[in-house]
C-alpha cells in the first residue's frame, strides 16, 4: 500500500505531461503566423514547387532540412502556446522548448551513424 502514492504521483506526472505536450504540438493553420500564411496561399496556388519532389543529395542537406522542420515545429508550439491559459503557458514553452533540444539532440546523435 505504500507503493500507492509515488504510482498515483507518477500517474499524475504523466498525464500533466501529456496535456501540456498536447497543447505545444496542437498544430492548424490559425498557428502560422498571418504573414506566412499568406505567402504560404500564394505558393499554394503555384502548384507545388519541383524541389519538394528532389531528395536532399547529402548527409549534411538532409540536416538542413531537418533542422529547419524542427524549427518550424518549435516556432508553431509557441505560437500554440501563446493561446494557452496564462497560468499553462509558462509550462507551455517550456515543453515546447525542451521538445526542440530533444529533436536537436537526436539529430545530432544520428548524425555520425548516417552517411
Amino acid at each position: 500500500m505504500r507503493y500507492l502514492p509515488t504510482v498515483l504521483r507518477g500517474a499524475c506526472a504523466c498525464l500533466l505531461g501529456t496535456t501540456l505536450f498536447a497543447h505545444a504540438q496542437t498544430s492548424s493553420d490559425a498557428l502560422v503566423d498571418p504573414v506566412a500564411a499568406k505567402q504560404q496561399a500564394r505558393e499554394i496556388a503555384q502548384g507545388d514547387p519541383a524541389r519538394w519532389y528532389r531528395e536532399d543529395a547529402s548527409r549534411q542537406a538532409q540536416l538542413r532540412t531537418l533542422h529547419k522542420e524542427i524549427g518550424a515545429a518549435l516556432q508553431e508550439a509557441k505560437n500554440a502556446c501563446k493561446k494557452v491559459a496564462a497560468s499553462e503557458r509558462s509550462a507551455c514553452l517550456q515543453e515546447a522548448r525542451a521538445t526542440y533540444q530533444r529533436d536537436m539532440q537526436q539529430t545530432r546523435e544520428q548524425a555520425p551513424a548516417q552517411h
